[in-house]
Order: C-alpha cells, then sequence, then structure tokens
C-alpha cells in the first residue's frame, strides 16, 4: 500500500482523505521545530494507540498501547533524541497521552530515526487532526474515523511518499 501526500490530500488506492501538514509546509531540508513536514518516500515503524478510548484494534504493524507516562523525546542534545521516553523525564518532550485526540492513534513516520541526526527533526507522525485540519508542527494528520480506516492497514511495506 502505498500513502500519497499532496498539498492537503492524502490519497491511497484511489481513495482521498483531507489532511493536514506541517503550518509551513512541506521541505527537503527539516529542522527541528520549523513547522515543516519533511519531503520524502517513508515507511512506517510502530503504531502506538489509546486503546482506553478506542479499544483493542488489530493492526499489521506492531502496536503499542499509550499510556500516561508515555513521551517523545524532541530535545535534540538529547541521547533519547526522536525516540520514545517515559516520563517523568528531564528534558524536553512530547506527552503522547492526550486529553484531546490528537494522538489517540500515532503511526510513527520513519523519518530520522535510523540514524537519528540532532536538529533534523523528532516526532513525525499520521496522526489524528485538529477538527479544523489547521497545519501541524511536522506530522501528516487526518480525521479520526479516517485514520481508524487508514491505519490498521499499515504494513511494514507500506510507504508515505510527501510531495510538494
Amino acid at each position: 500500500m502505498k500513502l500519497l501526500v499532496q498539498k492537503n490530500f492524502l490519497n491511497i488506492n484511489g481513495k482521498r482523505f483531507t489532511c493536514a501538514i506541517g503550518s509551513n509546509g512541506i521541505t527537503n531540508s527539516k529542522v527541528e521545530g520549523d513547522g515543516c513536514t519533511p519531503y520524502g518516500k517513508f515507511k512506517f515503524k510502530e503504531i502506538y494507540y489509546r486503546a482506553d478510548k478506542l479499544g483493542e484494534i488489530n493492526f499489521f504493524n506492531k502496536s503499542i498501547k499509550i499510556q500516561p507516562d508515555d513521551g517523545w523525546c524532541d530535545d535534540p542534545e538529547s541521547k533519547f533524541y526522536n525516540k520514545f521516553v517515559k516520563f517523568p523525564f528531564t528534558q524536553s518532550a512530547e506527552k503522547l497521552f492526550r486529553d484531546d485526540d490528537l494522538y489517540d492513534i500515532i503511526c510513527v513516520i520513519d523519518y530520522n530515526l535510523n540514524p537519528t541526526l540532532p536538529g533534523k527533526g523528532s516526532a513525525i507522525f499520521l496522526h489524528v487532526a485538529h477538527k479544523d485540519y489547521r497545519g501541524t508542527q511536522g506530522c501528516v494528520a487526518v480525521s479520526k474515523n479516517d485514520l481508524l480506516e487508514i491505519a490498521p492497514q499499515i504494513n511494514k511495506d507500506t510507504i508515505i511518499d510527501i510531495k510538494n
């Protein structure tokens, strides 16, 4: 399966979904904090999800239930940069267990993960969009219902192709 992202649409096998991208567009020179979505073709790593809100979901990819102390390090100075972490955590990290629905499902895009280069961008996910589809910090986001349809189909060979 291939997901094609162009502007504000994500296309899968001829089906089109409205999506949000980075508030500053798409770039081929991603930098931490620039508000841009990275340009390129990427696979997916694991999927994190809120089983307490969504129930059990069967995914093709490895899946992990999000717990209240889960986070993702976004501190370029940390040895844990762009990696899953547990709180309490003294460096900068995003909480994955959120009060809103944005991280109810997180499909980790294999961007800057192997190797991880400090400052090249972290926490690049396919996740739930704000209701108004406002820009993200660099992720791709779709409606919760759309992600509930898309995420269970993602497997180790799925490619997300992000284009301008």
